[in-house]
């Protein structure tokens, strides 16, 4: 019995890169350095390499160091994007990975590689090529629904940090205003954060006198789950 062959789908990942701004969540985007679409701004992206991944995370790892200067960003897989009309090249497949992206990381890449990122509002995109804009839109919504039942917004924030900025980064991804009662209560029963000390504040003359920010930390590298959301 003969085995029939059967042309193979291009296999790749595609990733939304979201970080925060003043004005709230931001989506990172980069121009294209190929046809098709030449210079269009996109999510970043790219091919499995058989060569050298030996799975899924390998690839999007790659790729996000090879092609954006990031690292040790937090990373989830989102879904399998896959039709014979997503891509003009022909029959392709992509899993959709999203990563948190710390302000300081984003300036750490740019000044280190010279990428040069573009923050882009989540009701202001670009129109983006292939199906990028279904691909955001179901990662904002996970994220959206995340963070209100578990640690994630920390993941957009340095090592340390806050409970203000906890707060804050909250609210943002939510669109939102929380209790701030509320939120501590359920941040301190759940045994979440570490105290790690306080922020030193600017002393001398003319600088109004602040009380330093006590300083935390979370406890457990990974998002950890609420049993409800806030």
């Amino acid at each position: 019995m003969t085995v029939q062959e059967y042309e193979k789908p291009d296999a790749s990942i595609d990733c939304v890169l979201f970080t925060l701004a003043e004005e709230g969540l931001r989506v990172l985007l980069l121009p294209r350095d190929r046809q098709p679409h030449l210079g269009r701004r996109t999510l970043v992206g790219g091919y499995v390499r058989t060569d050298v991944d030996r799975t899924l995370e390998d690839t999007v790892r790659r790729v996000l160091r090879d092609k954006a200067g990031l690292e040790g960003v937090y990373l989830e897989q989102l879904g399998t994007f896959g039709s014979a009309d997503r891509d003009e090249r022909g029959w392709s497949i992509a899993v959709a990975y999203f990563a948190m992206v710390p302000d300081a990381l984003v300036a750490e890449a740019e000044s280190r590689t010279g990428t040069r990122f573009e923050a882009v509002p989540l009701d202001a995109l670009p129109d983006l090529p292939f199906d990028h804009a279904r691909i955001v839109a179901a990662a904002a919504e996970r994220l959206r629904a995340k963070v209100a039942y578990s640690t994630l917004p920390a993941f957009l924030l340095e090592p340390t940090f806050t409970f203000a900025e906890y707060k804050s980064v909250f609210e943002k991804v939510l669109g939102r205003t929380v209790d701030q009662s509320s939120l501590r209560k359920k941040l301190m029963d759940a045994d979440v954060l570490e105290e790690v000390g306080k922020r030193s504040v600017p002393s001398g003359p003319g600088v109004r006198a602040n009380r330093p920010g006590r300083l935390y930390r979370l406890r457990n590298p990974e998002p950890v789950l609420f049993d409800r959301s806030l």
